[in-house]
């Protein structure tokens, strides 16, 4: 009878660590996932309030008294309230006028937050009154839930992951990984403009301008990818992953409003290519540009310390290359006599 062949201790080891480790994955991705969805509610959520001092006095009163949900800002009239709606200062209005109330909304930054202040409004009018809602900026009629445009974070997420990941299982290194990271990134770009503003009509903004939002998404992805791989090994892969998956996705708010989820998620998702890719998106494609500034930058700086992470990853590693190819070989160190 054959005698059983007992697992060393090593293999052992690795298969306790391997369950462990995925379940603390799992359990990561839940909370990352589940916890924000089960605690949204708004945190300081921009809104604005126009009409006369006296007139926009109750209603401010009530506001005020929601725990810091709102984040009122006053406008001196319907006019002025619009543009801050279009301009991305405030998530919506509401305007108070002697013929009633009305609300300004824009289902274009977010059809949940301009639910949420239908209902909010809604509770706090006078009873019997009627609110009157006005979509300043909507959002497109092939994605009016904007389920298509939030459900677009995480493929670009992955298709930034897999470009960093395979520059650096193919053995790229330095020029040449930046430029295949600059052209995977430029590729994707194109090709999901094609998909999400071309074919399924999601996105109605500049195309190009689009392409290059998309794009620089990516790149800071793969660039951050490549250039954790490139200072840390291929362990870097999994921790530019885990990050920019798990974390970078659901702290996005892109589905929602970043004032909407759990502080601080809300807050570091926007320091997160997805959270701040998705927010730019939504200022190119619907608002003509409005509040670019923040979001771009914090994709351009993801971009420049990734891609140089990239760089200084080859440079370190050539002095070692360098040393392995002036060592002696084994023959060479013996005499032949």
């Amino acid at each position: 009878m054959p005698t059983p062949v007992a697992t060393s201790p090593p293999q052992g080891r690795r298969m306790v660590a391997v369950a462990i480790l995925v379940s603390a994955v799992a359990a990561l991705a839940l909370w990352a996932f589940a916890w924000p969805a089960t605690r949204t509610a708004p945190r300081d959520l921009p809104l604005g309030v126009a009409g006369t001092a006296a007139a926009t006095a109750p209603l401010k009163s009530q506001l005020a008294d929601q725990g810091g949900a709102f984040d009122v800002h006053q406008y001196a009239d319907e006019a002025a309230a619009r543009e801050a709606v279009k301009d991305r200062a405030v998530y919506g209005a509401v305007v108070v006028t002697p013929q009633g109330v009305r609300l300004l909304t824009a289902t274009a930054a977010g059809p949940v937050v301009a639910q949420l202040l239908e209902q909010a409004v809604a509770d706090q009018a006078p009873q019997g009154a009627e609110v009157r809602t006005i979509d300043v900026v909507a959002a497109p009629a092939a994605d009016p839930r904007g389920s298509a445009l939030g459900a677009s974070v995480l493929p670009l997420a992955i298709a930034g992951v897999a470009a960093g990941a395979m520059v650096t299982m193919l053995g790229l290194r330095g020029i040449r990984a930046v430029t295949s990271l600059v052209l995977a990134a430029g590729a994707v770009g194109v090709v999901a403009t094609a998909v999400t503003h071309s074919w399924l009509g999601v996105l109605t903004g500049n195309w190009w301008a689009e392409a290059g939002v998309l794009g620089l998404s990516a790149l800071a992805v793969g660039g951050a990818v490549a250039g954790c791989a490139a200072l840390f090994g291929p362990a870097g892969i999994g921790a530019g992953a885990l990050t920019m998956v798990l974390l970078g996705n659901p702290f996005s708010g892109v589905t929602s409003a970043p004032q909407l989820l759990p502080e601080p998620v809300g807050f570091i998702g926007q320091l997160l290519p997805p959270g701040a890719g998705g927010t730019l998106l939504r200022s190119v494609s619907f608002f003509d540009g409005a509040r670019v500034a923040g979001p771009l930058v914090t994709l351009a700086v993801w971009v420049l310390l990734g891609l140089t992470a990239v760089l200084l990853g080859a440079l370190r590693r050539r002095p070692a290359a360098a040393a392995r190819d002036e060592a002696p070989t084994a023959t060479e160190a013996v005499p032949v006599s």
